[in-house]
C-alpha cells in the first residue's frame, strides 16, 4: 500500500481511480475549491485527515476513516461505495452517506441532515447522530449505544435492530418493517405510524399519539410518559406499565395496562375497534 503523509489536495479529482492507498495527516482543501478527491477509489485509509472539499468518496470499493474530520464544506461525501469503516471521526456535511452498502461506524459525531438514506448493512455503535432525516429507506440496519436527535428518522427501512440508544425526534419508523427496539428511550411525536412487524422491549416512551395505523405491533415491558391518543386503528399486541394518557380507538389485538387510563372509543371510527384492553389487578 502506496503512503502519502502531511500533504495538501486542492484540485479536482486529485486522487482519482487509485488504489491501495494510504493517506495520514493530509488535508483537502484550498481556493482551488476542487471536488471528487478520491472518485472511483478502492482500498483507501485515511487517517488523521481534514477533509473541507465536496464529493470526495464516490464509488469507493474499501474504505476506513479513523480521527478524521469532515467539515460542512464537505458535501454529499460518501455515495454510491461500498465496504466502509470510520471510527472516531467528525462527520458534518449535508448528505454525508447515500445509496452504499455494508458501511460500520464506530464512535462518530455527526452533523449531517439526510443522512444514511437508501444503504444496506449498516452497523453503528457508540454514536452520536443529529440529522433532520435520517436513513430514509435503509436496510439491515443496526444500532447500538446510538444517540439520535433530529425530526425524522428511520422512515420506510426495513430489518432494523436497535438496543441501548436513545431518540428525540418525531415521525420516527414511519412505514418501516420488521423493527425491533431494546432497552431504548424514545421521545418523539407521532411516533411509527404506519409501521409493520414493530417490537418494542423494555422501552420507555414519550409522546403525543404514538402507534397510529400499525400492523403486528409488539410491546414488551414498556413504559409510557405523557402519550396519548395512543394506537389508534392499530393491530397491537402491548404489556404496559407507568401511566399512558389515553388511547383511541385500537382495532386489534390485547392491550394490557398496569393503570387504568382513558379509553377513547367513538361512534364515527372508520374502523371495527375490537382490541380488548386489561387493567392489571393488583
Amino acid at each position: 500500500m502506496k503512503t502519502i503523509k502531511n500533504q495538501t489536495f486542492p484540485h479536482e479529482r486529485d486522487l482519482y481511480g487509485e488504489k491501495d492507498i494510504e493517506l495520514i495527516g493530509c488535508r483537502f482543501e484550498g481556493k482551488e475549491d476542487g471536488e471528487s478527491a478520491l472518485k472511483e477509489a478502492s482500498n483507501v485509509v485515511l487517517a488523521h485527515c481534514y477533509m473541507d472539499l465536496r464529493y470526495p468518496f464516490w464509488h469507493v470499493d474499501g474504505l476506513k476513516i479513523k480521527d478524521s474530520e469532515l467539515t460542512p464544506n464537505c458535501r454529499a461525501a460518501i455515495w454510491y461505495s461500498q465496504h466502509i469503516d470510520i471510527e472516531h471521526t467528525h462527520m458534518f456535511g449535508i448528505k454525508a452517506i447515500r445509496e452504499c452498502q455494508d458501511i460500520h461506524l464506530d464512535t462518530l459525531e455527526v452533523l449531517s441532515p439526510e443522512f444514511g438514506w437508501k444503504s444496506h448493512g449498516l452497523a453503528i455503535n457508540d454514536s452520536k447522530i443529529e440529522s433532520e432525516y435520517a436513513f430514509l429507506e435503509a436496510t439491515n440496519v443496526k444500532a447500538n449505544n446510538l444517540h439520535f436527535t433530529g425530526k425524522y428518522a428511520f422512515q420506510y427501512t426495513k430489518d432494523v435492530e436497535i438496543t441501548d440508544s436513545e431518540f428525540h425526534t418525531k415521525d420516527c419508523f414511519w412505514h418501516s418493517h420488521n423493527v425491533v427496539v431494546k432497552d431504548s428511550y424514545i421521545d418523539g411525536e407521532y411516533l411509527a405510524w404506519y409501521s409493520d412487524g414493530l417490537t418494542l422491549i423494555n422501552c420507555h416512551i414519550k409522546g403525543t399519539q404514538p402507534f397510529c395505523y400499525c400492523q403486528n405491533l409488539k410491546l414488551i415491558d414498556c413504559v409510557f410518559e405523557g402519550a396519548d391518543l395512543a394506537f389508534e386503528y392499530s393491530d397491537v399486541e402491548a404489556t404496559i406499565s407507568g401511566e399512558i394518557i389515553s388511547i383511541k380507538n385500537p382495532c386489534r389485538g390485547l392491550i394490557k395496562l398496569a393503570k387504568p387510563t382513558k379509553i377513547i372509543l367513538t361512534q364515527d371510527s372508520k374502523y371495527p375497534c375490537n382490541c380488548r384492553i386489561e387493567v392489571e389487578d393488583k
